[in-house]
C-alpha cells in the first residue's frame, strides 16, 4: 500500500483528547497493526479485521456454524482514525477533500475502507466539530460508502454538587447497591501520580501495569486493538499529556489501575487495568468510576468521558451516551451490495440513546 507522507500536522478538529496520544498510537501502533498519516493529516491504520467482531448474536451464530466462515471473514482491512481517540481525529479540510485523500492512500489495496468512529450529537464536542463531521457523512455517502452505527460513548457532566448529590439522581435501589459497593474503599489505598514521575520509570512498576491491561483485554469480549508496552511508557513518560494514573492498592498490593487524561475542561478515561479477583473483590469498577468523578470535580472540569464497551453497567452508574457511525466503502460491488444490507446486524449498542438512564 501506498502511504503519502504528512505534508503538515494539522489540527484535528474532532479530537477531544490530547493530540499527542494519537500521535504516540501512530509511533507505537497496537500488535500487527500498520499505523499510517494521510497528507491532510488524518491518521489511518491497516489491520486484520474480523467482520464479526460486531455482529450481533443472531448472525454470529447463524455464520458459526459454516466450518471456517470465521477464517474467511477475516480481512486485511484499511481503517481511517485510530483505536486511541474517541472519535475520528478530522483536519478542516473539506469532505471532498478529506475524502479524495483517503481513497489515494488506500489505493484499493485491502477489501474494505473504513471511516471509524465519526461523531454524532456529542455536546462535550462543541459545534463547529459536530457540523463538520455532519457535512463529511452525505460526502461519504455519494462515493459509495454506507453508514454502520458505532459503539455507544459514555460520558457526563460534571454538574454535581458532590457525591451525595451525584447519587440522589439514581433510583434508590441502585444508590444502595452502589453505596454498599463503595464500602470497600476504606480497605483501599488510592494514589493519583502524574506522567512523567520518576516512578513510573520502575520497569517492575511497568510491567506490572501492562500486566493488568492484558488481564481485562483477556476477559473483554472484543479483542480488537492490543496495545503494547512500548505505547504505554509512551503515554507515561510523556509530560505534555497531563495525564493522571489512578493507582489502587489493597494492603499494600496494587490491584488496578485507571490512566486518565486532563484537556479541554474534560477527564477522558482512557485504559484501566485489574489484578483479579481482588479488583472484583473490591468493586473496583464502581470505585474508580466514583473516584475519577470525585476527582473531575475538584479540579473544575466540564465532563467526564468514560469511553466505550460495557455500556450497561456504565448506564446503571447514571452515564448518558453519544454514538458514532462509521462509513463503510467496499472495493467489491457484488459485495457491497450483499453488506449493505446487513449493517443493522452490527449495530449492538443501538439501543442505548443520548438521554439520561431513567
Amino acid at each position: 500500500m501506498k502511504i503519502p507522507s504528512p505534508s503538515r500536522p494539522g489540527r484535528w478538529l474532532t479530537c477531544v483528547e490530547p493530540e499527542a496520544l494519537v500521535h504516540h498510537f501512530l509511533r507505537h501502533p497496537p500488535e500487527n497493526f500498520t499505523s499510517f498519516t494521510l497528507t491532510s493529516g488524518l491518521p489511518g491504520f491497516l489491520a486484520n479485521f474480523d467482520l464479526l467482531t460486531t455482529a450481533d448474536e443472531q448472525l454470529q451464530t447463524t455464520l458459526k456454524k459454516i466450518p471456517g466462515m470465521r477464517r474467511l471473514l477475516t480481512w486485511r482491512t484499511c481503517f481511517i482514525g485510530s483505536t486511541a481517540s474517541e472519535f475520528c481525529p478530522l483536519p478542516a479540510e473539506e469532505p471532498d477533500d478529506l475524502i479524495a485523500d483517503m481513497f489515494a492512500a488506500w489505493d484499493k489495496q485491502t477489501a474494505i475502507l473504513i471511516v471509524k468512529d465519526i461523531p454524532g450529537n456529542a455536546p462535550f464536542l462543541g459545534k463547529a466539530a459536530q457540523n463538520h463531521a455532519e457535512r463529511l457523512i452525505p460526502a461519504l455517502e455519494k462515493r459509495g460508502f454506507f453508514l454502520v452505527e458505532g459503539q455507544a460513548l459514555a460520558y457526563l457532566p460534571i454538574d454535581f454538587a458532590d457525591e451525595d448529590d451525584y447519587l440522589a439522581r439514581l433510583s434508590p435501589g441502585r444508590r444502595r447497591d452502589i453505596r454498599r459497593k463503595l464500602r470497600s474503599r476504606r480497605d483501599l489505598r488510592i494514589e493519583v501520580i502524574a506522567s512523567g514521575d520518576s516512578r513510573l520509570l520502575d520497569p517492575d512498576l511497568l510491567s506490572e501495569l501492562y500486566g493488568q491491561y492484558l488481564e481485562v483485554y483477556a476477559q473483554s469480549e472484543i479483542h480488537f486493538d492490543l496495545l503494547t508496552l512500548d505505547f504505554f511508557k509512551a503515554l507515561l513518560h510523556d509530560t505534555s499529556l497531563a495525564a493522571r494514573l489512578f493507582l489502587y492498592y489493597r494492603e499494600g498490593e496494587l490491584i488496578g489501575h485507571n490512566l486518565c487524561f486532563i484537556h479541554n475542561g474534560m477527564l477522558i478515561d482512557k485504559y484501566v487495568g485489574f489484578r483479579y479477583p481482588a479488583a472484583r473483590e473490591c468493586n473496583l469498577y464502581f470505585v474508580s468510576w466514583m473516584e475519577n468523578l470525585g476527582f473531575a470535580k475538584r479540579e473544575g472540569l466540564r465532563y467526564y468521558i468514560a469511553g466505550w464497551t460495557d455500556p450497561a453497567i456504565k448506564s446503571y452508574l447514571g452515564a448518558r451516551f453519544t454514538r458514532t457511525r462509521h462509513a463503510v466503502y467496499v472495493k467489491n460491488p457484488l459485495l457491497r451490495t450483499i453488506l449493505r444490507p446487513l449493517a443493522g446486524h452490527f449495530e449492538q449498542d443501538k439501543a442505548w440513546g443520548e438521554e439520561p438512564p431513567a
